[in-house]
């Protein structure tokens, strides 16, 4: 199937995956435990004014009018009012996104040449001890969850060293005071960079033992020319594949390490939203961060079309 092709192929599927999310998203939050109208009523209210509300809402209505509505308007923009106060949910992800965007392109900026250059250096250095150190490390690392990492961490070089804040906590936005990104930065690019790394090193070995880098050597091509412009292209494309998963992976960890180092983005946002019972907010952020995820690997899955079509068909 020719690039174009494949391409429109995995739009409509990635359109498809986004329909079938939002009607997962709205049936699990529909799910949970918890009455919008009681909510709003607060502690011992009137039955009168909770059934009101219900009517207000549309709370009544059978679930698949419900459904209908809340995807026409969430396919709009819309998607409603926030239960403990004024806002709209839109109002509310637009204030709380700058944070996460900053943390994830900071992580995603991160991670692709330190993986590039760990792997590529591991995979010339097959056997030595560099390539062991590098591995034995990385596999370490890789077994520490983000959370028990920043615990380590803050504990460290926050209170032990003070070396930098433990926390985002303070007056300012997060790139006046940049020491306050380190910690949560480190911590979710250590595991990323582990897996991601030896993948490289694993694609790389293959590709410099293969035929077509044989023969590029024997072409008399530098030998910097084999490796980036031959071997590589070949041997990122699983690890493309694995950034979309880290991608995914960086979406639940983000919301953990916000958690952690008290920093004021969408996940600190979730969080708060699920424990005030804020049902709109928990089923907007849900559906964002959900299509996120299919737009991230639909990006992965033509990237690593694009650099190795062959590699794809074989698939």
């Amino acid at each position: 199937m020719s690039i174009p092709g494949y391409i429109a192929r995995r739009v409509l599927l990635g359109f498809v995956q986004v329909l079938l999310v939002m009607v997962v998203v709205f049936f699990l939050t529909e799910a949970l435990p918890g009455d919008a109208a009681v909510t709003i009523a607060g502690d011992d209210p009137d039955p009168a004014v909770i059934a009101l509300l219900r009517e207000q809402l549309g709370l009544n209505a059978p679930v698949w009018e419900r459904l209908g509505g809340w995807m026409l308007a969430a396919s709009q923009g819309d998607f409603g009012r926030s239960l403990v106060g004024p806002r709209s949910v839109l109002d509310i992800i637009g204030s709380s996104v700058g944070p996460t965007l900053l943390l994830a392109a900071l992580t995603l900026a991160l991670i692709v040449p330190v993986s590039l250059g760990l792997g590529v250096l591991a995979a010339n250095r097959e056997g030595r001890l560099t390539d062991r150190l590098i591995t034995s490390t990385t596999l370490g690392l890789y077994s520490v969850p983000e959370f028990a990492m920043g615990i380590l961490l803050v504990t460290v070089f926050a209170v032990q060293l003070g070396w930098l804040p433990p926390t985002a906590v303070g007056g300012g936005g997060l790139l006046s005071r940049p020491a306050v990104l380190v910690l949560p930065v480190l911590v979710l690019l250590l595991r990323p960079i582990c897996s991601l790394s030896r993948l490289v090193r694993a694609g790389m070995i293959d590709a410099l033992r293969s035929g077509y880098v044989r023969q590029a050597r024997r072409a008399g091509l530098a030998p910097l020319r084999v490796q980036f412009a031959h071997a590589l292209p070949n041997a990122v494309v699983p690890a493309m594949q694995q950034l979309a998963r880290t991608t995914d992976w960086l979406i639940g960890g983000v919301i953990v390490v916000e958690a952690i180092f008290v920093v004021p983005g969408l996940g600190t946002t979730l969080i708060d939203a699920v424990s005030a019972r804020d049902l709109p907010v928990v089923q907007g952020l849900s559906l964002v961060l959900a299509v996120v995820t299919v737009l991230v690997n639909l990006v992965a899955d033509i990237v690593a079309r694009i650099l190795a079509p062959a590699a794809e068909d074989d698939r």
